[in-house]
């Protein structure tokens, strides 16, 4: 998703890069964006990137043309590319984040990132795509469970572009928890992954509710020529770290024992930002943490058999022993 937004920065620059130059019509028409959009392009390749960008002013009520200033330009051209001198370490770091772009396998931005690498093997010193080779066997990545969106490239692209533009979409998106599909307004706001798969955080138009929705559960999507606000107060990133899983809800505060075979493995991970773990006198551990989405926390809680115990709260300790009795009568 960041590729395609660089892309559409990289395709400005090429624009003002002209003899004549650009205008901000030519930029929207050029970029698919809109009057607003073309202007923040221009102010991050000014104020975040450094670029020198001149203006004519209009003649015969044309438009005003906006180009890179030809000393800038020069100076971009005179210079010399370094030898990079990649360690060993910067060089595993780099492959470390291409081996991450295996949840794009088989779209566009999949082939954006190789040509990337290939070019780089142009500016830097001599052997390093062998290097690169090498570095693979240190650094397997597993795709197991790594959903497959080839056949979504069309669909990922028009929803960045209607994040860019902050345009609300109809979607037609099938619905596990009835296995239907259904088609409504939304207003989207961000992309993020999670175990594999690409999911994106909107905004229901009708119910004015956060939703997420997998990008592979999504039939057919439009763009509208609705504009939207983004909303006030919302952070993924926090939304994210609240959830235990992809549901989330109201916060819950939950105390669970886990028997002293599991305690070592549930110590090494941070399951929550105020987790607490009290260790007893047999080995096990008690592990105490607020987090949202109790549905993922029953199932994870369940997933340890008899080595895990929900003692707080109650009423959802009796959820566990409704559920763990039907297990009973499956296995009886």
């Amino acid at each position: 998703m960041r590729g395609r937004i660089l892309k559409k920065i990289l395709d400005a620059i090429n624009l003002l890069a002209q003899p004549t130059g650009t205008t901000i019509s030519s930029l929207c028409e050029q970029l698919d964006i809109d009057k607003r959009q073309a202007y923040r392009v221009m102010e991050t390749l000014q104020y975040d990137f450094g670029f020198v960008i001149d203006k004519d002013k209009p003649v015969l009520g044309n438009e005003v043309r906006y180009y890179l200033d030809k000393e800038f330009c020069k100076r971009l051209l005179d210079m010399k590319v370094a030898n990079l001198n990649l360690s060993l370490t910067e060089i595993i770091a780099l492959y470390f984040l291409k081996g991450h772009s295996r949840l794009y396998k088989g779209t566009d931005i999949e082939a954006n990132i190789n040509r990337a690498f290939a070019k780089l093997d142009v500016f830097v010193p001599e052997g390093l795509a062998d290097k690169l080779e090498k570095v693979k066997s240190l650094l397997i990545t597993n795709t197991k469970f790594v959903k497959d969106y080839s056949a979504k490239d069309e669909i990922i692209d028009i929803i960045t572009s209607a994040i860019m533009q902050q345009k609300t979409c109809i979607v037609e998106y099938h619905s596990f928890s009835n296995d239907q599909i259904k088609k409504f307004d939304i207003e989207p706001l961000t992309f993020f992954e999670w175990n594999g798969g690409l999911y994106i955080f909107v905004r229901v138009t009708k119910h004015d509710n956060i939703r997420t929705l997998a990008v592979e559960r999504i039939i057919n999507l439009s763009v509208t020529s609705n504009t939207y606000e983004y909303p006030a107060g919302f952070d993924p990133d926090a939304l994210l770290e609240e959830a235990f899983g992809l549901v989330y809800d109201d916060p819950l505060t939950v105390k669970i024992r886990f028997s002293a075979d599991h305690a070592l493995y549930i110590q090494e991970r941070c399951w929550a930002n105020n987790q607490k773990i009290e260790i007893q006198k047999d080995g096990s551990i008690i592990l105490t943490m607020t987090t949202s989405g109790w549905f993922d926390v029953k199932k994870w809680i369940l997933s340890y058999g008899a080595d895990a115990e929900l003692l707080e709260p109650a009423d959802k300790r009796k959820e566990i022993k409704k559920e763990a009795k039907q297990l009973a009568v499956l296995y009886k």
